[in-house]
This record gives structure tokens, sequence and C-alpha cells, in this order.
């Protein structure tokens, strides 16, 4: 196919600055801060509200290599939010077939039917889960976030004085 306005050139760049993102600081943990909120139900307004931002920051900050990298910004929460579209709309992948590395984990998860997403949970499956959790040895709880889920020491024990 013959492009009028370069798209074959230009689709190739966006994928470049796509995988470019992967590399960032925001990216080196194990979940993206766009994964927890596309998760907790915010998706379409995250992705559609930095969509808005960086248009109406479009050409007023720094130079135009600034500008363009904005247009960038535009595309890529535009395709996020496109996945976002499709997984709410059942056009999305059946992700349920595919390796999960939070579904394995090391935790039983066979008492919890199958989710969409974290909202779905009723509060007594999420009872169940973090109860799951806080007895697995090699649950979420026993790694890095142990401290940030610690239940906290009764009145008086672990105190210097």
């Amino acid at each position: 196919m013959q492009y009028k306005f370069n798209e074959e050139n230009l689709i190739a760049e966006l994928k470049a600055y796509v995988d470019k993102t992967y590399d960032q600081h925001y990216a080196t943990d194990k979940y993206q801060a766009t994964d927890i909120i596309i998760d907790s139900g915010h998706g379409t307004g995250f992705c559609l509200g930095n969509v808005i931002k960086y248009a109406k920051r479009y050409g007023r900050k720094g130079d135009s290599a600034e500008a363009r990298k904005d247009l960038m910004k535009i595309m890529h929460y535009a395709l996020i939010q496109l996945w976002v579209h499709d997984q709410e709309n059942g056009r999305g992948l059946d992700t349920r077939d595919l390796p999960n590395p939070i579904i394995n984990d090391g935790v039983d998860w066979s008492h919890a039917p199958p989710r969409n997403s974290l909202n779905d949970a009723t509060p007594d499956e999420w009872d169940k889960a973090t109860k799951s959790w806080a007895t697995n040895p090699n649950g979420p709880l026993a790694k890095s976030d142990e401290n940030r889920y610690a239940q906290p020491k009764p009145m008086g024990t672990g105190r210097s004085a």
C-alpha cells in the first residue's frame, strides 16, 4: 500500500516510542501504575484524561521536539484506551489461557471465580484472598511488600524505652 501521509514510517516510530517506554523508570517495577489504574476500573478516565492533558499542552511547552513527543504520548494513551475498550467490550484476548505472573505466584486461587478486574470481587472474596496471601509463605505478602501489609503490633510491644 502506498500511504499519502507517511503512515507506515510514523506507525513504526510510534512503536519504537512505545517500546522505549517499557525501559523507562516507571516500567521497572513488577506492575506499572497504568496496570493498577486499569485494573481498579479507572482505565478510561486515566487514558482519556492523559490524551486531553497532552493535547492541551501540545505546542505550549518546550520546543517543536517536545510538542512532537506530546503527540506520541497522545497516541500511546489512545492505544492503551483502545485496549481497555476492547477488554470491556469483549473484543480483547481471552487472557485466562495466557501465562500470568499474578496468578502463577504460588497462591492457591482455586477458591476464586475467574475475574476480569479487581473490582469484580465481592468483599467475601477479598477476605478469602487476603487470608490466603497472609498464610502462604510464597504468596505476595511474603515478598518485598510484606512490611507494607504487616499487621500493627499491639500496644506496649516492640517499643524501646
